[in-house]
């Protein structure tokens, strides 16, 4: 019988090798693998990254138009419409924002906000739709209008400082009162955080609290303050204001049904004890 030669020292050590190379390899294919999302959910993960970044963009954007447009008393602007045809467009430029940011909010309009995304996400995305058309009509008004060219009053010196320090406590108040009513619908985030979230919107509660405890209507308040505390009157100016200050008046009273419908009697307690825009 031949006797079969024993390996070498080497070659038992280049087996040994080769095992414990892949013994690690080995118990990685075998360890568990964390399941991906459902098509559906990564869609709809993307569309609410997507609806999230150009919602505060454009939010952002008009913002800034504003506190620019009406710092400057309307006086600088892109349009380009000749006089006497400026003063036609100009005002219906001012009132189809009022119009349409009213209209949204009536049934038909919250219908039409819960139709606009595909993957059955447009009533979560609805306040997040909202603010992207509501930022759009203000991007509109401020970039497109036609200033007249004449200027009334320019504030210099401790005036200027003076405007312009009533005109940031006017902007203050506005932020404060949207941060009391709920930032995240004001913002627009409320839609696209629920469905990053694959959960259903959460509205925060009818708002009593901060500037709510002393008026109804704090926000609308804030936003008439801003149009009437500018460094630069202007006629442009005098005319957005006016328009825009009639609106902040009136717009309130068909949100108002809305909460009385919305809440009952807790609404018409807290109607009662609290004023509209000057506190009780």
């Amino acid at each position: 019988m031949t006797e079969t030669a024993s390996p070498s020292r080497s070659a038992r050590r280049a087996v040994l090798a080769r095992l414990a190379a892949i013994g690690p390899l080995d118990r990685m294919i075998s360890a568990p693998v964390e399941p991906r999302a459902p098509r559906r959910a990564r869609a709809a993960i993307a569309r609410a990254r997507r609806g999230g970044g150009r919602c505060h963009l454009i939010f952002g954007a008009a913002v800034l138009a504003m506190i620019l447009g009406m710092g400057l008393g309307m006086s600088e602007s892109f349009g380009s419409v000749p006089q006497p045809w400026a003063w036609g467009v100009n005002l219906l430029l001012l009132l189809q924002f009022p119009l349409t940011h009213s209209l949204l909010l009536t049934r038909r309009g919250r219908g039409w906000l819960g139709r606009t995304a595909p993957l059955g996400a447009g009533r979560t995305l609805a306040t997040t739709t909202y603010a992207i058309v509501a930022s759009l009509q203000l991007l509109a008004l401020f970039l497109l209008w036609t200033p007249s060219g004449t200027v009334w009053w320019r504030a210099e010196g401790w005036a200027l400082a003076g405007m312009l320090t009533l005109y940031a406590a006017s902007w203050g108040v506005l932020g404060k009162a949207s941060w009391d009513a709920g930032a995240e619908v004001q913002s627009g985030a409320l839609g696209w955080v629920s469905l990053l979230r694959g959960a259903r919107p959460v509205f925060p509660p009818m708002p009593v609290r901060g500037l709510f405890s002393w008026i109804r209507q704090p926000i609308y308040l804030g936003f008439a303050l801003t149009t009437w505390t500018v460094p630069v009157w202007t006629p442009d100016q005098l005319l957005l204001a006016s328009v825009l200050t009639g609106y902040c008046a009136l717009g309130p009273l068909l949100k108002e049904r809305r909460f009385e419908a919305m809440f009952g009697a807790r609404w018409r307690a807290y109607r009662e004890r609290t004023g509209y825009w000057w506190p009780k």
